[in-house]
């Protein structure tokens, strides 16, 4: 089921590819991306993954992929999907967050902070955004702690949580990422 999944979702953005849509606008002019376990070849920024199935597919189920590795350009390409089906609608389609992020809401939540170079999430290890995407920030800060963010663990599996990690941080700058804690 997941490496049909997989399949679609490169099909998917290979069709975008090809007619040449650019959800965030930016670009680099198409520079080619690398990666040493290419499974699909991919010609273009994470938002624009040109991708051509080649190999077997990386991430394919829980367990295959461990850590949100913003290099992998499938990988990415595949987090940028999942990242636009399950976090964009709080998030940000680009990262920014909601208003007001750093302030409580009438009902005592944070709206969703960003998650580009403006927001906090670079300042996290990869673990603890695994697991407070996994589990939700309630469970994973604890002391009674609210927050309207719920854990995903039910909607996606491990490895399509590292994907979306790695698509958010391919969208850091190389400066934001070596500042990123391990």
């Amino acid at each position: 089921m997941a490496r049909w999944l997989l399949l679609l979702s490169t099909l998917l953005v290979a069709a975008l590819a090809l007619f040449g849509c650019d959800a965030s606008g930016s670009g680099d002019g198409g520079k080619k991306l690398e990666s040493e376990t290419a499974a699909v070849e991919a010609t273009a920024t994470p938002t624009q993954a040109a991708a051509t199935p080649t190999a077997t597919p990386v991430a394919t189920t829980a367990g295959e992929v461990q850590g949100a590795d913003a290099s992998n350009p499938q990988l990415v390409a595949q987090g940028e999907i999942l990242y636009q089906q399950h976090c964009a609608s709080c998030h940000g389609v680009n990262l920014e967050g909601q208003p007001n992020w750093r302030r409580r809401d009438d009902g005592g939540f944070f709206p969703a902070p960003p998650h580009d170079a403006s927001g906090h999430t670079w300042h996290h290890p990869d673990e603890l955004l695994f697991d407070t995407t996994k589990y939700g920030t309630t469970a994973v800060v604890g002391g009674g702690y609210k927050s309207n963010m719920i854990g995903f663990e039910e909607q996606v599996d491990d490895a399509e949580i590292w994907a979306m990690l790695a698509y958010i941080k391919s969208r850091w700058s190389p400066r934001i990422q070596d500042a990123q804690p391990n």
